[in-house]
């Protein structure tokens, strides 16, 4: 406990009396990453450039594929949606590292705890099924070319990508509610960089047995469903790669979904590590590492992926580049 004293020196912890004679915690004291200043320092400045670079890459391919006629395709709608769901989960996140890095007092009320809970839930789950519903377009792409532009109409894309956040949005409803219905007690210091699952359990002064049923099973069903499209549209994909005669018509097809692969085996397996792990196997470095990935690599990376190797997306950049930036 030492270690955190220069974190709330002063700091009057808010609890609140209640029958039993526990005292229950009304807010709570943010560790992030290090409590030495110059380090803190050294922290906000990485993370504010990382920031600067997710909006700028998520916002700019956005950009690029609404402005551009020959992105708009299916394939490209999901990109987009993609990049907007981003731009959301990284502002979770890193504006409360950037100021947890400077402030001298990095408490949040139990309020605020359960808001940055139920964004961060309904961007985890909308980002869950959006990849899902991703790799069943690709599914349609690749194995049947012909019926793509049929299959895959604006009206069935549109209504994909709401149905993702209406999943994502009653993912946060049930997390929130299971989560913020415990009574927490003891310390009041959270070490991580935000509200999440580990910490807050450990500070959990009730019986976690019900708790821990709910949580398993809806994480259990919405990382099940989605992984569940998303194999068996790999599967089918793969056994049609298989099938093109040509070395070069199957590394044109294994393309076009080899980005999304990518960002699925990022997302889901930071996600899978940090949540399938019984409470008691977790580290607290470890945590935090591993939410790195999800939180603000990922975000990051994602426009990278979807455009260093994309043809589409390059000619698009320079298209518009030559309109709007250096026009003739």
């Amino acid at each position: 406990m030492g270690r955190y004293t220069s974190l709330h020196s002063g700091y009057a912890w808010k609890k609140m009396e209640v029958e039993d004679n526990r005292t229950l915690l009304t807010d709570f004291v943010i560790v992030g990453f290090t409590t030495e200043p110059f380090l803190r320092t050294i922290l906000f400045v990485v993370f504010l450039a990382l920031y600067i670079l997710t909006l700028t890459g998520n916002l700019g391919l956005m950009t690029l594929i609404y402005l551009d006629s020959r992105l708009h395709t299916p394939m490209y709608f999901f990109v987009g949606s993609l990049s907007f769901l981003d731009v959301w989960y990284s502002s979770v996140y890193i504006p409360r590292i950037l100021y947890d890095s400077l402030s001298k007092n990095n408490h949040i009320s139990l309020a605020g705890c359960a808001t940055q809970f139920f964004f961060s839930a309904t961007a985890g789950g909308s980002e869950c099924f959006l990849l899902a519903f991703m790799a069943y377009d690709r599914f349609v792409a690749i194995c049947h070319p012909l019926l793509y532009a049929t299959a895959m109409p604006k009206k069935l894309c549109v209504q994909l990508v709401l149905g993702a956040y209406a999943v994502g949005f009653a993912n946060a409803i049930i997390h929130t509610g299971n989560t913020f219905r415990l009574h927490f007690c003891g310390s009041n210091i959270i070490n991580h960089y935000f509200c999440d699952v580990p910490p807050l359990m450990k500070m959990a002064c009730d019986d976690k047995g019900v708790y821990e049923i709910i949580l398993t099973t809806v994480i259990g069903f919405t990382l099940l469903a989605a992984t569940a499209v998303i194999v068996k549209s790999y599967i089918s994909i793969v056994a049609a790669i298989i099938r093109i005669r040509s070395a070069a018509g199957r590394r044109k097809a294994f393309s076009t979904c080899s980005a999304h692969l990518l960002s699925v085996s990022l997302y889901y397996g930071s996600m899978l590590i940090t949540y399938s792990a019984p409470n008691s196997h977790h580290t607290v470095d470890w945590d935090k590492i591993n939410a790195l990935f999800y939180t603000v690599i990922n975000p990051l990376v994602n426009p990278l992926i979807y455009s260093l190797r994309n043809k589409d997306v390059k000619a698009a950049f320079k298209k518009v580049w030559g309109r709007f930036i250096v026009p003739k």
